[in-house]
């Protein structure tokens, strides 16, 4: 999606929502998305009965590590499903978004199938090679436990939580992103390793669980917060520590444009990751850094008037990443509601914008024309050519998140 879209979608969003664009207050553009939810979840549960349909004969399949696949995204080249073995970082996503749609249709359908895309993960729990396990394991299992309010999943997560804890290095107090927990020569670090300090504070307070995983998860928070952002609170990507001297050796751009500039969707994981540890923790700190990356994103001169951020704050017209406006969203619904007045006002009204974008016939897919995943226009890698205006699979988990949380509001 290019800036000689913004137009078209804004008009496309005032079609979807049957609203004018303009001259609207942000209480009548939030009553009137509240309005098309329904219609929204009942789109969102016909795409993802097709997508279960499409997916549930390829779930076994010997070519796959472990035997099993899960979906994961879209080959638009080659009009199939691109399927991934359980222990890629993403497959938390698919039965966890199956999770949001039975909790908010009700349709039993959903249940069943969340139920049996969660439990093929179970050998996530004792993974020590990533730092996904919070991803993998706490959208998926995490979801099943607080919906279906049950404690049958407790030992799994508090396995998961502790080989994440593997990971953790005292001295640097971190916990290692990429790379082999042997590896002396690099410790790299990138701010997508906040969403997973969720599944460790859960374990902390849960029956059975241990203190430590608190700590951990500040630790990292707070050195994460002191290296990991330039002062305007925009984020660097990949951050290369030396293990001796503690220092930062290198700053590496990853998944971003360059390394002066802030890739959106991590951005994203900062003002989610900061918001939740608010959340768990109640320590002021990460509510005023969340505001602060929250803040750097929303009023980025570089933000496209319809809340869809580029791939990259620093490439502007080139493609739009509907999964970080998702993520975003569902981040600074959040937000909102820890901060008061025009504060809370604000995040809450530039939320209910991305969503009503991404609910358009501009973002929104129809049919199969994107495999009958939800959000067409997502970006992975760019710089590695991989996954460029394409369906992701968290781009949708985090959408329904999203709405979830607003129809709660």
């Amino acid at each position: 999606m290019k800036t000689s879209h913004a137009v078209k979608t804004m008009l496309a969003l005032g079609v979807a929502l049957g609203i004018a664009t303009a001259g609207r207050g942000d209480e009548s553009a939030e009553a009137a998305l509240k309005a098309q939810l329904p219609k929204i979840f009942a789109k969102a549960a016909a795409h993802y009965r097709a997508l279960d349909a499409a997916a549930t004969p390829l779930m076994h399949d010997a070519n796959q590590r472990g035997g099993l696949g899960v979906p994961h995204g879209w080959d638009a080249k080659t009009g199939k499903l691109d399927m991934r073995d359980i222990f890629w970082w993403t497959t938390g996503h698919f039965p966890g978004s199956l999770w949001y749609l039975y909790e908010a249709t009700g349709d039993a359908f959903f249940k069943d199938r969340a139920l049996a895309w969660t439990e093929i993960l179970a050998p996530n729990s004792k993974v020590t090679d990533n730092h996904d396990v919070g991803f993998i394991m706490y959208c998926s299992f995490g979801n099943a436990r607080r919906i279906l309010g049950t404690d049958r999943y407790d030992a799994l997560l508090l396995e998961a939580a502790a080989s994440l804890a593997q990971r953790f290095d005292k001295g640097l107090g971190l916990i290692r992103s990429w790379g082999e927990i042997s590896d002396k020569k690099d410790f790299l670090v990138i701010p997508d390793n906040m969403m997973n300090l969720e599944l460790l504070e859960w374990a902390a307070n849960a029956p059975g669980g241990d203190r430590r995983f608190d700590a951990i998860a500040r630790s990292h928070a707070d050195v994460t917060m002191r290296h990991h952002f330039r002062p305007d609170g925009g984020t660097f990507h990949v951050l290369n520590y030396d293990q001796r001297t503690h220092r930062v050796q290198e700053i590496r751009r990853g998944q971003g444009a360059s390394c002066e500039t802030a890739w959106s969707r991590g951005q994203s994981w900062a003002i989610y990751g900061y918001t939740m540890m608010f959340r768990a923790t109640r320590d002021r700190r990460y509510l005023d850094f969340a505001r602060k990356v929250a803040d750097f994103a929303i009023s980025h001169p570089a933000m496209p008037a319809d809340g869809v951020p580029y791939w990259d704050f620093g490439a502007p017209g080139e493609e739009r990443d509907s999964s970080a406006a998702a993520i975003m969203a569902s981040g600074l619904l959040e937000l909102s509601g820890f901060t008061s007045g025009e504060e809370s006002a604000k995040y809450r009204a530039f939320a209910v914008r991305q969503l009503a974008s991404l609910a358009s016939p501009a973002y929104f897919s129809e049919g199969g024309e994107a495999g009958h995943w939800l959000l067409k226009h997502g970006v992975g890698y760019k710089p590695a050519g991989s996954e460029v205006d394409t369906p992701l699979d968290y781009g949708d988990y985090y959408f329904l998140e999203a709405l979830l949380r607003l129809s709660k509001m």
